[in-house]
């Protein structure tokens, strides 16, 4: 079994979040500091230390759904002290934030200790859709959705095809629903901007059909065995 894939089953964080730790030298197996990608083990034979606490295969996986509110942020640490989603979640199993959702960005986020899940759910190659709500700024012509749609020049990347549908309009401002199967770094937010309808408000509200419904903000449950068979089978 490869390195990655121990720490991402054992529940140390995904199987990316494993390979910077893998990185940055703070893994060993059996005393030895392992620091390539793609280092394999025998997890019957080989002692595996994080920090220099031995870690073990966690087999009782836990499923979170929480509704982010905004000012929190999706990583596990932070060197500026912000308030953080695992502060939420008041289990003593560790887990971690299955892909992410900005500081100011709130809604569906789903937390794991399953790495093998949290890989195929973020993985750019299985498309997962990801719908959202946003409040935008001005009001949005038929090419603007058609371009948002077939595909933006966002950096040094064209988006893929999206979908955009009107909710309701005022005179300043829009409310539309958004999905996209991909999950860059804002994305929702930089193909907003490059149609020129800026995002005021951002909220998650599906990842594939698992939706949010009526959870409260800043509260979580645990997903039901439907949700969790349906994730795994995606």
């Amino acid at each position: 079994m490869r390195l990655q894939k121990f720490l991402a089953q054992s529940g140390i964080a995904s199987r990316r979040k494993s390979e910077e730790l893998i990185k940055n030298g703070i893994i060993k197996v059996n005393n030895k500091i392992i620091s390539e990608m793609g280092y394999k083990i025998d997890p019957e034979k080989d002692k595996i230390y994080v920090n220099d606490k031995e870690i073990k295969i966690n087999n009782n996986k836990i499923y979170i759904m929480l509704n982010k509110p905004v000012g929190y942020i999706t990583t596990l640490s932070d060197e500026f002290n912000r308030k953080k989603v695992i502060d939420l979640i008041n289990i003593k199993e560790r887990i971690f934030p299955i892909g992410r959702l900005d500081y100011d960005t709130s809604g569906l986020l789903l937390l794991t200790n399953d790495g093998d899940l949290t890989h195929k759910l973020t993985h750019p190659s299985f498309e997962i859709i990801k719908t959202y709500i946003a409040k935008v700024k001005g009001i949005l012509t038929k090419d603007e959705i058609k371009n948002f749609e077939n595909g933006l020049m966002i950096e040094d990347y064209i988006t893929s095809p999206a979908k955009l549908d009107v909710i309701r309009t005022n005179t300043d401002n829009s409310i539309i629903k958004i999905s996209i199967r991909e999950g860059k770094n804002r994305q929702v937010r930089k193909m907003c901007a490059a149609i020129g309808h800026p995002v005021i408000d951002l909220k998650r509200i599906a990842i594939d059909n698992i939706t949010l419904g009526n959870l409260p903000e800043g509260e979580y449950r645990y997903l039901s065995d439907r949700e969790i068979n349906h994730l795994k089978n995606l």
